[in-house]
């Protein structure tokens, strides 16, 4: 995780991240749409999971409620801070980076 974040100071996340960790390095800089469009397209779970995040920032429920479904995962409803961290936590844990 420190690594992850130290590399929030580069201009574009590292090559070597699959979609969903480049989506969130996108998100914790603030940039939704190149988040959105880095992951919208991938059918994975992780995906669905980091996508139902992404509505969740944009405060898009609905959409959020579906994009959780197709994860397989709660709806979460703790602070956006503390699901990022969650996520990225998942995703690093499992050897995707």
């Amino acid at each position: 995780m420190a690594d992850f974040r130290a590399s929030l100071s580069g201009a574009a996340p590292a090559s070597n991240l699959d979609a969903p960790l480049a989506a969130l390095w996108w998100a914790a800089k603030g940039q939704w749409d190149e988040a959105h469009k880095t992951v919208q397209d991938e059918a994975t779970a992780d995906a669905a999971w980091v996508h139902a995040y992404l509505h969740r920032v944009e405060d898009d429920l609905g959409n959020a409620r579906y994009w959780y479904r197709q994860a397989g995962k709660p709806v979460a409803t703790g602070s956006l801070e503390t699901e990022w961290e969650r996520i990225v936590s998942a995703l690093l844990g499992s050897g995707k980076a």
